[in-house]
Order: C-alpha cells, then sequence, then structure tokens
C-alpha cells in the first residue's frame, strides 16, 4: 500500500494533484510568501517541540535519538489534538501533501511523522 501522505519543499511550486497541502514546520519558511507557499492548513503543533529541534540542530548525528524523542512527543497530549486533525484530514480522503522547508526531508521530521499517521490509521 502507497503513502497516505504526499511529501514536497514548500520552495517548489505546488502541483495540481497536490490536494490539501499541510505545512508540517514549526517556523513559516524564510523567503516564501503565502501565496507561493499555497498552504491550506499550518500543522505548526504536530511538529517537533523548540527544545526538540534546538537539541535535534546541536546533534545532527543522533539521528535515532531525535526520532524516538520526537515518536515520544508525538504519543503525548499537547500533540493529540494536531495529530487527530491530521489524521481527520488523512481520513476524509483525497490527496494530502505535506510541505516543508527541510533541505534534508529523509532525515528530518517528517518521515517519522508521516510514519506516525500511518500506523495510526493502520497502513503500516
Amino acid at each position: 500500500m502507497g503513502s497516505a501522505v504526499r511529501v514536497h519543499r514548500v520552495y517548489d511550486p505546488p502541483e495540481d494533484d497536490d490536494g490539501t497541502r499541510v505545512l508540517v514546520d514549526r517556523l513559516w519558511p524564510r523567503g516564501v510568501s503565502k501565496e507561493h507557499a499555497a498552504v491550506d492548513v499550518w500543522a505548526k503543533d504536530a511538529t517537533p517541540s523548540k527544545e526538540l529541534r534546538t537539541w535535534f540542530h546541536d546533534n545532527r548525528d543522533r539521528y535515532d535519538d531525535f526520532v524516538d524523542r520526537y515518536r515520544t512527543e508525538l504519543g503525548d497530549p499537547a500533540h493529540a489534538g494536531a495529530v487527530g486533525d491530521l489524521l481527520d484530514l488523512l481520513r476524509a480522503g483525497g490527496p494530502v501533501t505535506f510541505v516543508t522547508a527541510v533541505k534534508d526531508v529523509p532525515a528530518s521530521h517528517v518521515p517519522v511523522l508521516v510514519d506516525h499517521l500511518e500506523h495510526a490509521l493502520g497502513q503500516r
């Protein structure tokens, strides 16, 4: 089964088949206008906390630890509403595209979030 979510960088132009575009960064991307981003939803409360982002910035070589810490955050009640909103969006059907400003998407929070959501949907 394929992923329920597509992932694109916010700096790339929107595509006609993106469906609902969800910004999955805590901070608005530098140099990107709201018009260019074409974001429908900003899910900043489903992203890593400021403390975890700072820790990861200083410890890039500890990605596995970051993943564990972020998974713990995603299970925390503070993230429950934002995660629930994303699950509702995915359950509603139609294409969903997560957009992010991170340069190295595979080594970021984005695949962890996608995996968490797909597990919750029973797709993994």
